[in-house]
């Protein structure tokens, strides 16, 4: 077991983690309160592209999870600072129920590509049209690479093999923003405070959520609900400090052994 540090931040992903598209994983929403009544600051992480970051607040409240909207950090978020910092009007392949979060940015004659889950967008005429762009020098800018997630009918192709697609037709490689990159665990700790050394990060995802979260120094648990599949732990190095198996699971063992001598 890693060292015992002094635990100030949890960062939890959310579909997958603490719920799969309409359901909660079974006792989350419980398991949330009693981490909120422990001394940590608690944030939201998420890859999602399938929809805005107020459609999955007012999913998660139908859920009957106590989240606040300045809470969640999303990978959409961080596409739209980077489009702002590059100055580009982007071509926008994502879920039309993402658009909003891009509200207010030129899309009109594009020079960069920006790349999610966007499954009725992924057909040749569309992606053809991205290519080109690429092939005059647009950059490319992936959401996340994921390689699939879950959905309540089974596992299903992410956006990782299409923007691998595009990077391998144009010889060219896409910044990605989300989740496993530093600059995203970073930023969704900024206003917390805290150091990576201090935060503990709990997702389903071994190699963008733990192996991610390790990498900038934060403890990593991974969970065996969503898209986790059996000997995930072992796809990275170091392997997860705990696998386990949900949420609520992860929580006992925080609540137990890694904020005992905690104020």
């Amino acid at each position: 077991m890693a060292a015992r540090r002094a635990l100030k931040a949890v960062l939890v992903d959310l579909n997958g983690t603490l719920h799969i598209e309409d359901a909660a994983v079974p006792g989350a929403q419980e398991a949330l309160k009693r981490l909120r009544g422990a001394s940590v600051i608690v944030r939201f992480v998420t890859n999602t592209t399938k929809e805005s970051k107020q459609d999955l607040l007012d999913r998660l409240k139908k859920l009957e999870f106590d989240i606040s909207e300045d809470e969640i950090f999303t990978s959409l978020t961080a596409a739209r600072n980077l489009v702002e910092q590059k100055q580009v009007r982007p071509m926008l392949l994502v879920d039309d129920r993402a658009l909003p979060d891009f509200k207010g940015i030129q899309t009109s004659d594009p020079n960069a590509v920006v790349i999610g889950l966007a499954p009725e967008h992924f057909h040749y005429q569309i992606l053809n049209q991205a290519f080109r762009l690429l092939l005059d020098g647009a950059p490319l800018i992936a959401i996340h690479k994921a390689r699939y997630y879950k959905r309540k009918d089974g596992l299903a192709l992410g956006p990782g093999p299409f923007v691998t697609a595009l990077e391998y037709a144009t010889d060219t490689k896409a910044t990605v923003v989300g989740k496993p990159e530093k600059t995203f665990f970073l930023e969704a700790l900024r206003d917390t405070g805290c150091e990576p050394e201090e935060a503990i990060m709990i997702g389903d995802d071994c190699r963008d959520d733990v192996g991610g979260a390790q990498n900038v120094g934060m403890l990593g648990i991974l969970v065996k609900t969503g898209k986790y599949r059996a000997a995930d732990e072992e796809k990275i190095n170091p392997p997860p400090y705990l696998t386990c198996e949900s949420f609520p699971h992860a929580v006992d063992h925080i609540l137990q052994h890694l904020l005992s001598s905690s104020v």
